[in-house]
This record gives C-alpha cells, sequence and structure tokens, in this order.
C-alpha cells in the first residue's frame, strides 16, 4: 500500500533499523522503545490488522512468533523472559494500519499492562 508506513519501511522508502528479515517477514527497532529491547515484527504482506485475519494468514501469523522467539535469543532475553505484544484498532492501542507484533524485553515487564 503506497500509503502504508510499514510498506514503506519494507520497500525501503522509509530506512529503519533492521533486526532480521527474510522472504515474508521484517523486523526492526522501535523510533519509540518502551523496554530496552523494543522490535516490531511484521508481515511483508499489507495486512490491515489482526482484525483483518484469515485462515490463509495463519502460517505468516505463526512465523512473526517464530522470528519473535529467535530474535529474544539473539538478545539474550529468550531465559529471563520477553513480552510480546498485538495491538488490533484503535481501542486496542494499533497506531500504525499493519499488522505488527512488538517484542518487549530486557527489564522486568509490569503487569497488567496498560
Amino acid at each position: 500500500m503506497d500509503d502504508c508506513l510499514f510498506c514503506k519501511i519494507v520497500s525501503g522508502k522509509i530506512p529503519s533499523d533492521r533486526v532480521f528479515e527474510d522472504e515474508e517477514v521484517y523486523a526492526f527497532r522501535d523510533i519509540n522503545p518502551q523496554a530496552p529491547t523494543h522490535v516490531l515484527i511484521i508481515p511483508k504482506r499489507h495486512i490491515p490488522s489482526a482484525a483483518a485475519l484469515t485462515g490463509d494468514d495463519a502460517a505468516v501469523c505463526g512465523r512473526l512468533v517464530v522470528v519473535a522467539a529467535r530474535i529474544a535469543q539473539e538478545c539474550g532475553m529468550a531465559d529471563r523472559g520477553f513480552r510480546l505484544v498485538l495491538n488490533s484498532g484503535e481501542d486496542g492501542g494499533q497506531s500504525v494500519g499493519h499488522l505488527h507484533l512488538h517484542l518487549l524485553g530486557g527489564r522486568k515487564l509490569g503487569w497488567p499492562p496498560g
């Protein structure tokens, strides 16, 4: 999508601090981190939100989580713990209209979140 911030990041039109990339997934550091490690993991294909997911999206959703676990391991957070957050819609806190998974860690995270 031409007007989507994350699509522009995937295409290289907007620079990012890339952490991981393969044929389906792109991961980059959040520009407004909420923890010492805050990485956004997104599908390269535009999906507006979790509410727009269909059964055809199951594989890419699983891939997002697998990539998050890999990044957590590489960042040394796997043993102590980390949080995955997927916001959907305005009331859910989604600020960019492209499905994205937040990987947060590197400190003790409180509960409830928000």
